[in-house]
């Protein structure tokens, strides 16, 4: 984004995505949102669904699919608008900094193993103990994986 790589970005953008916050105001149409909501949006800040991708239930595939930060304003603005689709709700239990890199790394991750067939007992790897990485032990951790990861230095 910064240097102007993705097609179709606007000037002046807020990037920012794995964001947490109370929703404002909502949309005349958004009727699954409130006011004073705690919620979160990740990478995936939205999708069209008329698309085949969409209709195929495939939003990450949406040939229109929208991302914070380059779509539109991301969460290093003092306010963003988002699409209600992008919106993901945050028990107040858990704290901003706890939930936000959820919204990305966190579903990343946790989606690898789920998807991966591992059961428990079965052994992964992790490569890169970073931002995914991290995430991705104390996942396979408590889904009784054993795991084993790789850091290359450089």
């Amino acid at each position: 984004m910064k240097y102007g790589l993705l097609p179709g970005i606007e000037y002046p953008r807020a990037p920012g995505q794995e964001v947490v916050g109370l929703i404002d105001k909502v949309g005349s149409k958004v009727t699954e949102r409130k006011p004073g909501q705690r919620v979160g949006v990740g990478w995936h800040g939205g999708h069209c669904g008329h698309c085949e991708s969409c209709r195929r239930g495939d939003f990450v595939y949406c040939q229109f699919v929208q991302v914070p930060g380059n779509s539109y304003d991301g969460g290093y603005a003092d306010y963003m608008i988002a699409p209600t689709e992008a919106v993901a709700s945050i028990p107040d239990e858990l704290l901003a900094t706890e939930a936000a890199p959820m919204m990305c790394a966190g579903i990343t991750s946790y989606n690898a193993l789920r998807n991966s067939g591992a059961r428990i007992g079965d052994v992964v790897a992790i490569f890169g103990v970073g931002g995914l990485g991290h995430l991705g032990i104390q996942f396979a951790s408590k889904m009784g994986l054993y795991h084993c990861y790789w850091a290359r230095k450089g």
